[in-house]
């Protein structure tokens, strides 16, 4: 008999019932579908690291929001398919206040969570040319997307960056990119789930080998603006959130709600895309579709079928976190605020989104 946490056969006989055949390559689904068996069948109580719980209290101006529409009748109507103008605009301005980059709001589409965001970018990108059918991942990674593409049924390469920091970035880039057959390269920054920053040295590096092979950079900005050695939460005033987007027209930025705005269970977020790649045609779109441009396919897979409710006025401020730096937290502010420093500044406001099936 094995000394173990929870009876050996009991855990035994749950995994073997998942069909598995290496318990090593589960997937997050089906850990948490067996430690949830395990807890219900041993009564011991699970630790959960699995998914990144805000943990901070959803904003009320945002609850009141949704209550106050589904009250109104918005659960009966079909959303415009062009998307709400002013949760489009918003996303558009708090992508200029934060990151300063420009992007119009018509190229920022508004989906539900950045997993429908990076499937919708996956699934297009993999169409645009002939022989580019392969997505390049920047790891560690969120293992989710990979499951995507398997989903899609693509093929996709890695490389740990860990071991191509800097400048040696370029090369493991180059060894990928040059075979000509990468569609998109994905990373996330702040990185998920290993936590550290590429620097603005490493992002022109992506930028300039999107540039040179012509490939789509999709930015995974789960963790918005978490860098913690610098303050990030000041509207339209430097330093900003690190992006891609300085060094190439070829991106997609993926920005979630679930940690900005810990709305992790309303599963909202924009998909904000390049004025040059939402315009832009392919030859593989065309003959697949007829015409029309890059911008014009993730709309149509994804606003049909989502509601897009304004939730109201929300303010990204600064707290001091001790001596360890600040962090971002998101409130209700309907007046000047005071920021850490003792300044007085203009509140920034901003109108989030309400996704629903």
């Amino acid at each position: 008999m094995k000394n173990t946490p929870v009876d050996y056969q009991t855990a035994r006989r749950i995994i073997d019932g998942f069909g598995l055949p290496d318990f090593g390559k589960a997937t997050i689904r089906e850990v948490v579908a067996i430690s949830t068996q395990l807890e219900q069948e041993t009564g011991t109580e699970f630790i959960h690291m699995e998914m990144g719980v805000p943990g901070l209290k959803a904003a009320q101006v945002g609850v009141d929001a949704e209550i106050e529409a589904l009250r109104n009748g918005i659960a009966s109507i079909y959303p415009n398919i062009n998307g709400t103008p002013e949760v489009k605009k918003q996303a558009s301005r708090f992508i200029k206040a934060f990151i300063n980059i420009d992007i119009d709001p018509e190229c920022c589409v508004p989906v539900t969570g950045s997993m429908q965001g990076t499937y919708a970018s996956f699934l297009t990108a993999g169409q645009c040319t002939p022989g580019k059918d392969t997505i390049l991942f920047i790891d560690p990674g969120f293992p989710v997307q990979k499951q995507q593409i398997a989903v899609m049924g693509y093929k996709y390469e890695s490389f740990d960056v860990y071991e191509y920091r800097g400048e040696r970035l370029r090369e493991a880039l180059e060894a990928h990119l040059s075979k000509g057959n990468i569609a998109a390269m994905i990373y996330s920054n702040p990185n998920n789930p290993a936590w550290f920053c590429l620097t603005d040295e490493e992002l022109k590096i992506i930028g300039e080998m999107a540039n040179k092979y012509d490939v789509i950079v999709i930015e995974d900005l789960a963790y918005f603006a978490m860098d913690f050695r610098k303050d990030l939460g000041c509207p339209f005033e430097p330093p900003y959130q690190a992006s891609v987007a300085r060094y190439t027209d070829n991106y997609i930025m993926q920005i979630s709600g679930s940690k900005a705005f810990s709305y992790a269970g309303q599963r909202i977020g924009v998909t904000a895309i390049s004025n040059k790649l939402y315009h832009r045609s392919y030859p593989g779109l065309t003959q697949r579709y007829g015409g029309g441009t890059f911008g014009i396919y993730p709309p149509c897979l994804i606003r049909p079928i989502f509601r897009n409710q304004p939730l109201g006025p929300i303010r990204l401020s600064r707290y001091v976190q001790g001596r360890r730096g600040r962090y971002v937290r998101l409130c209700l502010a309907s007046e000047r605020i005071r920021t850490s420093c003792g300044e007085t500044k203009e509140d920034f406001y901003g109108s989030w989104f309400h996704n629903r099936l």
